[in-house]
């Protein structure tokens, strides 16, 4: 395993910076063009999150939130804790600096992706489904790329991703036992197990799930973490400095330089916020809204809620623990939860397994969503069930095969198969997000108008082969 680790790690080092390119250039181009959309339109990303929809059969939509809490169970769990143990480790405290920044940037690029998706998507079995391969195949008419990109996301969330969120449930269990190998068996079983329950049932029990999941544990990791900081509050400043100084390159820590810093934070900070890799907008899609700009204002959100409040909770967990970085040998959770052990006790073992457990648990149902969306996609012109419960099957051997990987091993292949995601999905942006573009000037007039934005496809005719939009639900013109 290690030298396939190493091998797949030599393709991350060099295919990154194209990556790590994209994103900038994308987010920095979103920015531009939406005069800064992520952080002007902040209060009406909170309005725009409370939205309730107006249908309430099975080929409707779910609500705004629901949608909301999809992308954030994928978005929030292994790379919120894990991850930000594994950038520190190698790139030093630097690498949280480069996490924020990718998140600013990347909230405009959530905003353009998560618009196109609802704009561009259709009724399906229970409810809407949408996502990065139906624009380009509608929007941009390249079959073979919506294919491709459709594969590559299944393969991605479905597989290597939930391999990831598995071994980090895993790791973190076996943290709190002295010789707990025969547990890795025992445990990918049981989440193997709870999976199955919920996948099987739909979108609309997933996000059942989900809404109640996500928030609980978030909120309980996020209050410890201002525990760790209100019994450090001295060295916070000094901590803010450590972060910015190393990330500039004024600081150099134990080897782990200001490259080192910049590629793991890039990388860590889309594993968790996801912003332009093209998965969030399969969640969005989801969504019943009057306008599409709603949603994308929702997932914009969405990047916050991820790596400013839950990434950074885990790094000032373990920087002001001040533990060692620049390893070779990423320590992955067991790195945060030493950090906490030492801050408020021992209990804070048991209690991040049981955070980890229940955030790594909806990041795979998530994900596995992002694959069934997919495969819906690829098989919609003939009968799919066969796939997709093949698909299912496979979700959960990965999942006990991800409880008994090497953290090396997981986390190089989560970091190829998001790159690959990313740079396809970047490129399609390119020519549409003009489409969001206009939507959010459309959207922007109605509010003006003291309206609440509806949105009809006759008012944006430059957008090819859109399905729905025809007639729109009344709604109350006051908004709230």
């Amino acid at each position: 395993m290690e030298a396939a680790a190493d091998f797949i790690a030599t393709i991350n080092d060099k295919f990154w910076y194209l990556v790590i390119a994209l994103l900038v250039a994308a987010g920095l181009w979103y920015s531009a063009r939406t005069l800064v959309v992520q952080v002007r339109l902040l209060p009406e990303m909170f309005r725009a999150i409370k939205e309730k929809p107006s249908g309430a059969g099975e080929n409707d939509g779910i609500s705004a939130f629901r949608a909301f809490t999809i992308s954030a169970a994928s978005r929030v769990g292994t790379g919120n804790i894990a991850g930000v143990a594994v950038a520190i480790a190698i790139g030093g405290p630097g690498a949280v600096f480069w996490m924020w920044m990718l998140a600013i940037l990347g909230g405009a690029t959530a905003f353009i992706e998560s618009t196109l998706a609802q704009l561009y998507k259709v009724r399906g079995k229970d409810g809407y489904v949408g996502g990065p391969a139906y624009y380009i195949r509608e929007g941009l008419g390249r079959k073979g790329m919506a294919a491709t990109f459709a594969v590559v996301i299944t393969v991605t969330y479905g597989f290597v991703f939930n391999a990831v969120q598995a071994n980090s449930i895993s790791a973190s269990v076996q943290a709190n036992f002295d010789d707990a190998k025969s547990l890795a068996w025992i445990i990918g079983l049981i989440v193997a197990a709870l999976t199955a329950a919920v996948i099987f049932g739909g979108v609309r029990r997933l996000s059942a799930v989900t809404e109640i999941i996500v928030p609980v544990m978030a909120v309980a990791y996020v209050g410890v973490a201002l525990v760790v900081v209100a019994m450090n509050i001295g060295e916070v400043p000094a901590m803010i400095g450590h972060i910015v100084g190393h990330a500039l390159g004024f600081e150099q820590i134990t080897g782990a330089a200001f490259g080192a810093a910049l590629m793991q934070g890039m990388r860590r900070g889309l594993f968790s916020n996801e912003a332009g890799m093209g998965s969030v907008p399969n969640a969005a899609a989801t969504a019943e809204v009057s306008h599409p700009v709603k949603q994308g204002l929702v997932q914009a959100l969405g990047v916050y809620f991820d790596t400013i409040i839950v990434c950074s909770a885990t790094a000032f967990i373990i920087l002001l623990t001040q533990p060692k970085y620049g390893v070779s040998d990423p320590e992955g959770i067991g790195l945060t939860q030493t950090a906490l052990q030492s801050q408020v006790g021992s209990w804070a073992g048991p209690f991040l397994s049981i955070v980890i457990f229940f955030l790594a648990w909806s990041s795979i149902l998530g994900n596995s969503y992002y694959g069934e969306a997919n495969i819906r996609f690829l098989t919609e012109s003939k009968p799919g069930e066969g796939l997709l419960t093949a698909f299912r099957v496979g979700v959960l051997v990965c999942v006990v095969g991800g409880a008994l990987g090497s953290v090396a091993l997981v986390w190089n292949l989560a970091d190829l198969a998001m790159g690959i995601m990313a740079t396809i999905n970047l490129l399609a942006l390119l020519p549409l997000g003009g489409l969001s573009v206009a939507l959010l000037k459309d959207f922007l007039t109605q509010r003006a108008a003291g309206k609440d934005p509806v949105f009809e496809r006759s008012s944006l005719p430059q957008a090819k082969n859109v399905q729905l939009w025809d007639a729109p639900p009344a709604r109350s013109a006051t908004p709230e």
